[in-house]
């Protein structure tokens, strides 16, 4: 199976460029909703325990879910707290992303992961898309998405690979600095040249 990566820096349009890979009949194993399957009470992991035991009991919800948010906090301002959690998580979320290419079908897939540089699942990939915006335009939106302060949204660029780092490593750029529509004609022709190769 020819695996298609897709990433890009929070904010550029990562989703909304799987979106139309999706209406496109491509299956997307996406590594954000694998990273919270593996930490679900039923996922029979055993990482929330680990991560219970090790944050204490007010790292859960009310329901027994995992308070991503307050996760979030303690590892961004921590990061050795950080190194722990990927310590835990990262093998989970490599074995499953696996699993779940490996059963997909179709003339491709997309492995579709924010940090898929920084987590080295480049040798997972065939070729590597790039979804771009200049810096300005990822913080205005994401700030937007994610009702989050300029300070906070900018940490987490600083603990992504640069823009320039990002664009150097692409086989294919989406420039996603314009409308939507522009960026789904622009997914349209890829998939054409992916299908060639695939």
């Amino acid at each position: 199976m020819f695996i298609l990566g897709l990433t890009g820096g929070i904010g550029s349009g990562k989703s909304a460029a799987s979106g139309v890979f999706k209406t496109l009949g491509v299956p997307v194993v996406d590594a954000d909703v694998v990273a919270r399957e593996v930490v679900m009470p039923t996922s029979g992991s055993g990482a929330l325990a680990q991560i219970t035991m090790h944050f204490d009991q007010d790292i859960l919800l009310p329901d027994g879910q995992l308070d991503r948010v307050k996760l979030r906090k303690k590892i961004f301002a921590d990061a050795t707290e950080k190194q722990w959690l990927n310590n835990l998580l990262h093998p989970l979320i490599r074995q499953s992303l696996l699993s779940q290419l490996h059963s997909c079908q179709g003339d491709y897939a997309i492995l579709e992961a924010p940090l898929l540089i920084e987590n080295d699942l480049l040798s997972y990939i065939d070729k590597l898309v790039v979804v771009d915006v200049p810096e300005d335009i990822q913080l205005k939106r994401a700030m937007v998405r994610d009702h989050n302060s300029k300070a906070q949204i900018e940490s987490i660029m600083a603990a992504q690979v640069s823009r320039a780092q990002r664009l150097k490593v692409a086989d294919y750029v989406l420039d996603n600095s314009a409308d939507l529509n522009a960026l789904a004609q622009q997914v349209k022709a890829l998939h054409q040249v992916i299908l060639s190769q695939a």
